[in-house]
């Protein structure tokens, strides 16, 4: 079982550096990679096992925020709509609308450790195509809170932390029409 501990944090070379793709098929160990990123981010979400293993909520994971170098991602969103539940094998952003979002309160990682404020300024809506662990493609279409979770992981892929994006000299400023969620 993953915890905090597995969790590589800001500093960490691996955090910059851009992860390779993995091939098809996949070995026993990138599956069982990617089943238990995404059964991280259940447990945490679950106040009793999040306690008692000392974990830290959280909507996705990366590989490269445990060390390894591939381009896995997992997401788990739970919304009054639906259910976000999926591990990502190469995904890519396929397309994005011109209308950029972003959280009122701001972005966290799990890999980061201390407050970053400042807006984090992404697409609305994403087009994402990837694959399962068994090689099937994968196409979702996302907007609003997925769209920027799943934006967010695939930086983490490219070596991109989140606050890369915060404008520094003024943090709080915000390009117009953007849309703040939450």
């Amino acid at each position: 079982m993953l915890t905090m501990d597995d969790i590589v944090r800001e500093g960490h070379p691996a955090l910059r550096k851009v992860a390779d793709e993995v091939t098809f098929p996949l070995s026993q160990e990138e599956k069982e990679l990617g089943r238990e990123m995404l059964t991280f981010l259940k447990n945490s979400q679950d106040e009793e096992i999040a306690e008692k293993y000392g974990l830290r909520g959280g909507v996705g994971l990366a590989a490269p925020q445990l060390a390894v170098l591939k381009r896995i991602i997992a997401i788990h969103i739970e919304d009054e709509d639906r259910t976000y539940s999926y591990t990502l094998y190469n995904p890519k952003i396929r397309s994005h609308s011109v209308q950029e979002a972003c959280l009122a309160g701001g972005e966290g990682c799990l890999s980061v450790d201390r407050e970053v404020p400042g807006f984090v300024v992404r697409k609305e809506r994403v087009t994402i195509e990837a694959f399962d662990e068994d090689g099937n493609p994968i196409k979702l279409r996302l907007k609003s809170y997925p769209a920027i979770v799943v934006q967010h992981e695939i930086d983490h892929l490219n070596g991109v932390m989140f606050y890369d994006h915060i404008n520094d000299k003024n943090p709080n400023a915000l390009p117009p029409d953007v849309d703040v969620i939450g």
